[in-house]
């Protein structure tokens, strides 16, 4: 995974994966390099898109006021 060679091409590229894509590359890192640094960046890109996943599956079935 090119993305993960170094922190400057990580942040580089992060913002334009999906959420399947950076947990693919946390599983990669926690499985090969296990760096602290990225497993944290990884993880909190990953929960911002989940969250942002589940906030709009959640609204999709809210009523409005």
């Amino acid at each position: 995974m090119e993305s993960l060679e170094n922190w400057r091409v990580l942040n580089q590229h992060l913002n334009t994966f999906d959420e399947q894509t950076v947990l693919a590359m946390l599983e990669h890192e926690k499985k090969n390099r296990c760096r602290a640094m990225f497993l944290q960046r990884l993880h909190q890109r990953y929960n911002a898109l989940r969250v942002s996943r589940e906030r709009i599956e959640l609204l999709g079935t809210a009523r409005s006021i």
